[in-house]
């Protein structure tokens, strides 16, 4: 499968959204000086090839006082790719990324409970084929949060049951 072939406009289309999602497409199009309808047309071919999408973005605030844990992997070099698949597949995994240095798997989570995160740790990252060692580190304060990088939403979150 060829990678999509985006061109000026999408690009500068994607940037528009990307900051305001909200922004109408009259607007998006006098902005970049081509009709509603190019707009709406290239909106729709872009979340068609799963290039772009719509959601609601929630703060921690509003996640019950969720916490973000990074959890560093190490893993056979050789099965990395299919070890993330398998991590990024558990349902309270977030964001997973293939990484160089001390471990080739970073994993990123919420997480409620400390119960609900050595789970996830100990009982179903460690027991994928591979993985030979789990560091788990957490974060205490958040200065800047990216949500194009790690979507906050209340069902992604490790152990949601009440403390």
């Amino acid at each position: 499968m060829s990678a999509p072939q985006l061109d000026d406009l999408d690009r500068q289309l994607i940037e528009v959204l990307a900051r305001d999602a909200r922004v109408s497409n009259r607007k998006i199009a006098v902005d970049l000086g081509v009709t509603e309808g190019t707009v709406r047309g290239r909106i729709k071919r872009l979340q068609q090839d799963g290039l772009i999408s719509f959601t609601a973005i929630t703060s921690f605030g509003l996640a019950n006082s969720a916490k973000l844990a990074l959890i560093g992997v190490q893993a056979d070099v050789e099965n990395v790719r299919d070890i993330a698949r398998q991590i990024a597949d558990l349902p309270t995994v977030n964001a997973v990324m293939i990484t160089m240095g001390r471990f080739n798997i970073f994993a990123f989570c919420l997480f409620n409970t400390l119960d609900g995160l050595l789970e996830l740790t100990s009982d179903q990252i460690l027991a994928v084929p591979g993985v030979h060692h789990v560091e788990t580190s957490i974060a205490v304060k958040t200065l800047k949060y990216n949500a194009r990088v790690v979507r906050i939403t209340e069902a992604d979150m490790a152990g949601d049951e009440a403390d």
